[in-house]
């Protein structure tokens, strides 16, 4: 029994409704990332920005809303952004590990839903690139393209390895899950901490593999908790262990969870880094709805006496961000507020995969689970 009732989910699905239907419209031509002044979308389907790593969030928004509710606006929509990320594709030497947050989402779930066969053949473009940047002799999927980075991993690509994991599926060439399975292991035996933190930047040796340092990228510092690391953890190790029933990636999910649900089980608002000092205080939404997207999903995966405590946190984090933190007014074209890009960053920002994963789990909760993994 869900600890958030049918009502409230219903009432908040119709606010998300109904800010999206007007949204989706104004931004038909549009890809959109964060709110400018917290007020208008930017748009980044423009030469400077078209290969920016959330492109993909805004055309997979509207499929999740599509699947939902059979509104052609929202299909319209993300059609329309999947074609302007053709650009992106053309710019090969700017293509990174995010792939999968790019495609599978916008050309994936268009082919998954529609069936549309141009979509099929960028989303295995997408696959074939991401696969062309494992490193064999260090068994790990590189992530940015400078030289100087050429032996960096992190734990954010851990939500893109699905990509590989449905070309599999589609083609039934193993070398794909097979490259993200290898990537999975590596970053379970170098990101994973004992106490179930995460490291969100590991540095490698191009040529053996060999761990050489961590760094704390987005989070406050080395050996801090950046929350949306723990989020990416949460659901990619969750992912894998639903694409390959490996147990040793449920394990992993689950020791990553339960180091999130305690780091923010006061109020279920998680903040940017759970190591960061008090002051200031910077908060991360986004991290809270992939999480409880990621702990949905595990609640399914794992024994009943072990379900209700996943489920449940997931509800609570939910509504504590919705009660909080959602902005249903038409002031703002985004909803989830007091998102942060990184610790260093310094400031609260509105990100369209917030609103994506409120999306999601939302429909989860409806028992719709437009599955775009």
């Amino acid at each position: 029994m869900s600890i958030i009732d049918e009502k409230w989910i219903n009432e908040t699905w119709e606010k998300l409704d109904k800010k999206l239907s007007r949204v989706a419209v104004e931004y038909r031509d549009a890809i959109t990332y964060t709110t400018e002044e917290g007020k208008k979308y930017n748009n980044t389907a423009n030469d400077k920005d078209i290969n920016w790593w959330t492109n993909g969030f805004w055309p997979g928004l509207m499929w999740i809303m599509y699947d939902s509710t059979g509104n052609e606006e929202y299909r319209k929509t993300a059609e329309n952004a999947e074609k302007l990320l053709d650009k992106a594709l053309r710019n090969y030497d700017k293509l990174d590990h995010d792939l999968g947050f790019m495609w599978h989402l916008s050309a994936g779930a268009n082919y998954r839903l529609t069936g549309n066969r141009d979509s099929y053949v960028r989303n295995m473009f997408a696959a074939n690139t991401l696969a062309g940047r494992y490193n064999i002799k260090g068994e790990f999927i590189r992530a940015w393209n400078q030289p100087e980075k050429k032996g960096w991993a992190i734990i954010d690509c851990m939500m893109n390895i699905p990509l590989l994991y449905w070309a599999s599926q589609e083609t039934g060439d193993e070398r794909y899950k097979y490259i993200a399975m290898s990537h999975a292991d590596k970053t379970l035996k170098h990101h994973i901490r004992p106490d179930g933190s995460v490291n969100h930047i590991v540095c490698y040796d191009p040529e053996t593999g060999e761990e050489m340092e961590t760094l704390g990228g987005q989070g406050y510092g080395v050996g801090s908790s950046w929350s949306r690391g723990q989020a990416w953890g949460v659901y990619g190790f969750t992912l894998s262990y639903i694409h390959t029933a490996e147990e040793k990636y449920l394990d992993a999910a689950k020791k990553v969870a339960n180091y999130f649900i305690a780091a923010c089980c006061d109020d279920y608002l998680p903040k940017c880094d759970f190591r960061a000092p008090e002051e200031p205080v910077l908060y991360d939404s986004s991290a809270g709805l992939i999480a409880a997207c990621g702990l949905i999903e595990l609640s399914r995966v794992v024994p009943e006496f072990e379900s209700k405590m996943y489920f449940n946190a997931a509800c609570n984090i939910i509504k504590a961000i919705v009660e909080n933190f959602a902005d249903w007014s038409e002031d703002s074209d985004a909803i989830v507020t007091h998102c942060t890009t990184s610790y260093g960053a310094g400031k609260h920002w509105t990100l369209v995969y917030a609103d994506f994963y409120l999306a999601e789990a939302l429909n989860k909760l409806k028992g719709i689970n437009t599955f775009l993994w």
